[in-house]
């Protein structure tokens, strides 16, 4: 059982990554969504940047210990997506890609509030 909940925090952890560069698009539709990501977003930086253990991996760790597997060699990054799903040499586009497409989410969340404060206004 250990396992399985071990492979299911691993899909929780990669919704989570894809949540944080993409979720932005949400508050286009529900203008709140973008308060819980904007946490996701500082998260995010801070587990990248800071001596942090994400709540996730810590998780995953205790799942595996459970089911008698180590826990995860240099953290989630490193083990699920450096060099296997992506090659280290694009990590800096990847990087960027990722924050523009926040920026253009929150650009849209900005744009789509005005337009909304503005008709309500005339």
């Amino acid at each position: 059982m250990a396992g399985l909940l071990a492979d299911v925090t691993v899909v929780v952890h990669f919704v989570a990554l894809v949540y944080v560069g993409l979720g932005g698009f949400l508050a286009w539709r529900w203008r709140w969504a973008v308060v819980p990501h904007i946490g996701f977003v500082l998260w995010g930086v801070a587990i990248n940047t800071l001596p942090l253990v994400c709540p996730l991996t810590a998780l995953e760790n205790w799942f595996r210990s459970m089911d008698g597997i180590g826990p995860l060699p240099g953290g989630f990054n490193e083990y699920y997506i450096y060099d296997d799903l992506i090659p280290r040499s694009l990590l800096p586009l990847v990087a960027a890609v990722g924050i523009a497409a926040v920026l253009v989410s929150y650009v849209g969340v900005w744009q789509r509030w005005r337009r909304t404060q503005l008709t309500t206004v005339k």
